[in-house]
């Protein structure tokens, strides 16, 4: 992982989605404002609507003298799209943590609470990170195919956040899963069978701090692709131990590929539901995967250089 100092951010844009998470946002502009006047620092706002949110983003930087900083106030759907309309540009991203799960801040060591993550305006380092196109889809942090996938659509249709409402949903999915046939080609090798859940990680952890890619980091030039092999009831507790441990590697039903592009096929099927960053979508079959080396400028902790990622 390497990291470079930044100058001073004078001129920051905030990026902010009223209804991530199970958080009050209604003080949430306020907050930010002041803290920004009392350190010298303009702030401008953004809220997103929910629709062409990533269109009019881009235009408002087009539009203008581009802002020192981007912040995603919200969950890991607001990052992610705050992140594409800044790929390949000097602005950096940075985050503010206020979704359901938060697994992009988790991974890159970014303080939970707003004041501390705010401090990102005023001390930092910035991390060029990699990123993956899913079916031609920007992604940063986690995709997948199987069971969360369809955990997050059910989430994303239902009217309560927050972690809670996740587990439930999950819990009553779990009873009536029924695990999908996947076909993988990547530079490296081929793989074929069932998989409960097949996850494109160019992360670790997931919001609900599962870690499905131990050890490997979001700048290191490749993705893993994560399966967990369909297994009986009694070995769910002995796996998800594992999973929220850091030891995927040790289960006898998991197994990672590590590769630059893959392939995934799922016979039969001219369609296959995917989550990518928090939000699911329907994409066509087979689903091309790519990664773009060290595209994105992050804001980061000056203490994270070097540094394990936090779980």
């Amino acid at each position: 992982m390497k990291t470079a100092s930044s100058g001073p951010l004078q001129r920051l844009l905030f990026v902010l989605n009223p209804i991530s998470g199970d958080i009050n946002k209604s003080q949430l502009r306020d907050t930010i404002a002041a803290y920004c006047a009392e350190r010298g620092r303009q702030a401008e706002f953004f809220d997103t609507a929910g629709e062409q949110d990533l269109d009019r983003l881009r235009d408002l930087l087009a539009a203008a003298p581009p802002p020192d900083a981007v912040f995603a106030a919200g969950g890991d759907g607001t990052v992610s799209m705050v992140a594409e309309a800044l790929v390949g540009s000097m602005v950096p991203l940075g985050i503010l943590p206020l979704g359901s799960g938060n697994g992009m801040a988790k991974d890159l060591a970014i303080p939970l609470t707003l004041n501390e993550a705010l401090a990102l305006t005023w001390q930092h380092d910035i991390r060029q990170l990699d990123t993956l196109r899913v079916g031609g889809r920007f992604t940063v942090h986690l995709a997948d195919m199987g069971f969360n996938a369809c955990v997050v659509k059910r989430f994303a249709e239902g009217g309560v956040r927050g972690p809670g409402a996740y587990v439930r949903i999950a819990t009553q999915e779990y009873a009536g899963y029924t695990p999908g046939t996947y076909h993988i080609e990547t530079e490296h090798e081929n793989w074929q069978g069932e998989a409960f859940m097949l996850t494109i990680a160019n992360a670790n952890t997931f919001g609900s701090n599962v870690v499905i890619n131990p050890d490997r980091e979001l700048d290191d030039g490749q993705f893993e692709i994560c399966l967990i092999a369909p297994f009986p009831g009694r070995a769910a507790p002995g796996l998800l131990y594992r999973l929220y441990t850091s030891n995927f590697d040790s289960s006898d039903y998991t197994r990672r590929l590590s590769c630059h592009h893959a392939r995934i096929t799922v016979p039969g099927a001219s369609e296959v539901l995917v989550q990518l960053d928090g939000e699911p979508y329907m994409l066509a079959c087979p689903v091309e995967i790519s990664l773009q080396p060290r595209s994105l400028r992050v804001l980061v902790p000056p203490a994270t250089a070097g540094a394990p990622p936090r779980t």
